[in-house]
């Protein structure tokens, strides 16, 4: 008996000892799977669908476009000297069995409109699409008005779709006798779902080509050998680059019958895009945005504002009463001349364009002053980089 209690004891001891183990390696597993979790979602982030970065060619938009009026305005409609709105509107009303002489026609709430919209890839009869209307005349506003039936029509001048609806304007135009209020462009608008497709493209030859075109967005040579590198993994061999931004792929022999699903397999893929070391600036507006690839070369920079400030000021002397002097003016000139003191910051060669950006912000530069500091160091031979001014 008393042996077995000390063995009791023992086990009870060994117990002990073993779960603190068993949970500190609970928990070492669980920081190796987070790391390894954290560490995939990076590498993917990095990463961009084929999808995304291409397209396969021949499967675009189509632009379609086509004349109609907008009706129901309340007198911001084209003024009678727009001839043309008078003349569609009478086409328009006889029609419809209503005679009206365009010279005598004499209307406010009517505008004369171009419609346009953009017809999707393997779009079908009776499809809705979003349809913009824009004013051609001189009407001020076409908010609350009602787009008459409009054809639109293709570049072969087949009608593809018919367009109809109400008007939604993202502005408004609130005038009185002596003055006005503007907000955004009240002459174009919206009409969501506004067009039925009438027309198909076809697009069955893409189930009987052997050999798909694949374009890059932005051609690029480090990219094109990527995505054929990407492809040619999954499908040994089937794709091979023809230039810069063109790939060719050929289908496989088990999948020339279902070409959506190798299309579907293909676009899904992940590659990490390449692109040339650029700085886009917008000077009108002070933005400038820095690509990743930015490189300089060692190079000191000293960034100092000038200012001067002059006040134009007058001082009249007047004589006293019945004195019978005369009044002097004399000018009065004040001129003030300050220069923000600055410092030299040494950047060395091959810096990031984080630390290209840290290095900037160090000495309070706006970002027009940076749009000055990029052009110098630009000029200077130090920036490894396309500058583009827009």
């Amino acid at each position: 008996m008393k042996n077995s209690r000390i063995d009791r004891s023992k086990a009870t001891q060994d117990g002990s000892l073993r779960a603190p183990n068993l949970l500190a390696s609970f928990f070492l597993l669980a920081s190796c799977f987070a790391l390894l979790f954290l560490f995939l979602t990076v590498q993917s982030s990095q990463a961009a669908r084929i999808k995304d970065i291409s397209y396969i060619n021949g499967v675009r938009s189509n632009q379609l476009i086509g004349y109609g009026l907008v009706i129901g305005l309340k007198g911001t409609g084209d003024k009678t000297n727009t001839i043309f709105t008078n003349q569609s509107l009478s086409n328009m009303l006889e029609k419809m069995g209503v005679r009206v002489d365009p010279a005598v026609a004499k209307v406010k709430n009517i505008a004369a409109v171009v419609v346009t919209a953009d017809l999707p890839p393997f779009s079908k009869m009776g499809n809705k699409i979003d349809v913009v209307v824009s004013s051609i005349g001189d009407a001020t506003s076409i908010e609350g008005g009602v787009l008459v039936l409009t054809p639109l029509r293709g570049v072969d001048g087949e009608i593809y779709g018919m367009a109809q609806g109400p008007i939604v304007v993202g502005g408004f135009l609130a005038s009185g006798v002596g003055a006005s209020v503007t907000k955004n462009h009240p002459t174009v608008g919206r009409i969501a779902n506004g067009v039925t497709v009438e027309r198909e493209l076809n697009y069955d030859h893409y189930n009987k080509l052997d050999t798909i075109m694949i374009s890059l967005r932005t051609p690029d040579f480090t990219s094109t050998r990527r995505v054929v590198e990407r492809i040619n993994t999954m499908f040994e061999g089937a794709a091979r680059a023809k230039d810069g931004g063109t790939i060719s792929v050929t289908t496989p022999e088990e999948l020339k019958s279902n070409p959506v699903k190798f299309l579907s397999m293909i676009e899904n893929l992940d590659i990490k895009p390449d692109g040339q070391a650029k700085i886009v600036v917008d000077e009108k507006n002070g933005t400038v945005v820095i690509g990743e690839n930015v490189r300089i070369s060692t190079v000191a920079i000293s960034h100092g504002n000038l200012s001067v400030q002059i006040k134009e000021d007058t001082k009249v002397s007047q004589p006293m009463p019945f004195s019978m002097g005369q009044t002097v003016v004399t000018p009065d000139t004040k001129i003030k001349v300050e220069e923000q003191k600055s410092k030299f910051i040494v950047m060395e060669g091959g810096v990031t364009i984080r630390e290209l950006v840290n290095a900037l912000n160090a000495i309070g530069v706006s970002p027009r002053d940076m749009i000055v500091i990029l052009q110098t160091i630009k000029a200077a031979g130090a920036l490894y980089a396309e500058l583009e001014v827009i």
